[in-house]
């Protein structure tokens, strides 16, 4: 009969991609136990969205069936969130990470972007919140289908958040009539931000996505001086005008020392509902030019189909209610490349010590 010694030693030839160690050193192999002819143990990624999730089981369970006396091997496939530790002086102890998600300027889909995102996650199996920061257009109560939530502090002078879709939701559309503009100066943008962040009962969250308003602003430098982030992801659309602005963004965030996740590239193409060609209506490559020369990813691109715009405009994201568009499967493919960044950016040499989330 294999040892459990023999078995770890298999493992260990198995390596985290994105970490670049070994998943036994890693602590990713837990609850080990061998019976017989079968072997047994819990593989804890870093995140329940990885996107080699596959591969990395295979890999693992080739290598253990080659132990000399094992002919079976079930893993049970789970992930525990590292959190960002920098957050607990400043956030709720559930809070793990915060992803920004930001342009350089309006219209370029980034509150779709933010929504969709959130929703992936929570559709892989993360806890996950969604924070309307865009305090001066706030339209994720419509496109979570939320907007109608009466927003009232409990016992604790706390609000509890809605949920859409897996996500709990918070947003300055909720404390506002729908025509009533806001006029606000920094003060009053800081103050706001900060209560969304500590006074919303958000709970335990692996991901708590913010979507800020377009531009490099006040709400910006709120955020940033508010809490820690663990990253941020920068939409923008192919043409050149776009990337000008763009720019701006991510030099904002190298001066806020706050990590650039990653540029997407939103309406990159046009997906005819009707033929189901695919046109470019805008010039190319610009946002991949912007990610080489700045020296971060390009995460991917998502096509411009008037799907997206009717699930947002009804308040059915277009992740959960048409995942098999094109449009659902570049925004899987995308939140799964960000929480693999965000493992990345959160990776130390210590084992994972963290609540195991199913």
């Amino acid at each position: 009969m294999a040892t459990k010694e023999q078995v770890l030693d298999a493992l260990r030839t198995c390596q985290e991609p994105e970490l670049h160690k070994d998943i036994v050193t890693l602590n990713m192999v837990q609850n080990l136990q061998v019976c017989g002819d079968m072997v047994t143990f819990d593989y804890v990624l870093t995140t329940p969205a990885c996107p080699l999730k596959g591969m990395m089981e295979l890999e693992a369970r080739e290598a253990v069936l080659k132990v000399p006396g094992v002919k079976e091997v079930k893993i049970n496939m789970t992930a525990a969130v590292k959190k960002d530790l920098r957050l607990e002086r400043v956030m709720p102890s559930g809070v793990k990470n915060i992803i920004a998600v930001g342009s350089g300027k309006g219209g370029v889909g980034k509150s779709t972007v933010a929504c969709n995102l959130a929703v992936s996650l929570a559709l892989d199996g993360a806890k996950v919140g969604l924070m309307d920061a865009d305090v001066y257009g706030p339209n994720q109560p419509q496109m979570m289908g939320v907007q109608d939530f009466e927003p009232s502090a409990g016992p604790d002078n706390k609000i509890e958040p809605p949920v859409g879709f897996g996500v709990k939701v918070f947003s300055m559309g909720f404390l506002m009539e729908p025509d009533q503009p806001v006029i606000w100066r920094g003060p009053m943008l800081h103050g706001a931000i900060t209560q969304f962040l500590k006074d919303v009962k958000w709970g335990e969250l692996d991901y708590l996505v913010v979507d800020l308003p377009p531009g490099t602003g006040d709400v910006q430098l709120s955020l940033c001086q508010a809490v820690p982030l663990v990253g941020a992801v920068i939409v923008t659309t192919p043409q050149s005008i776009a990337i000008s602005d763009v720019r701006k963004a991510v030099a904002m965030f190298n001066k806020l020392n706050v990590p650039v996740l990653g540029v997407v590239e939103n309406m990159s193409e046009f997906a005819c509902p009707h033929c189901k060609k695919t046109s470019r209506i805008f010039s190319q490559g610009g946002a991949e030019a912007l990610a080489k020369k700045h020296g971060v990813p390009m995460l991917g691109s998502v096509p411009l189909d008037p799907t997206v715009c009717e699930t947002g405009e009804t308040g059915k994201p277009v992740t959960a209610s048409r995942p098999d568009t094109a449009p659902a499967k570049a925004f899987r493919e995308l939140a799964r490349k960000i929480a693999a960044a965000v493992s990345v950016q959160n990776a130390t040499s210590k084992p994972l010590e963290i609540e195991t989330v199913k």
